[in-house]
């Protein structure tokens, strides 16, 4: 008796790259699900001083 056939491959290829092989998504913002608020607030002050240099209004007295 023949053995049975445990696996195969063939066109698996082709219906992969028919609408093409995408690259995975990723934001660039972190996902902040679960974690404690304290450290969220935190990030973003620490965020936006990055891009300011870490001068805000508060700190106009020149």
């Amino acid at each position: 008796m023949a053995k049975k056939k445990n696996h195969t491959n063939h066109n698996q290829n082709k219906k992969h790259h028919r609408n093409g092989i995408k690259r995975v998504k990723f934001s660039k913002k972190p996902d902040f699900t679960g974690v404690n608020p304290k450290i969220i607030k935190n990030n973003y002050y620490a965020v936006l001083h990055q891009k300011t240099g870490g001068r805000t209004n508060f700190d106009s007295e020149e």
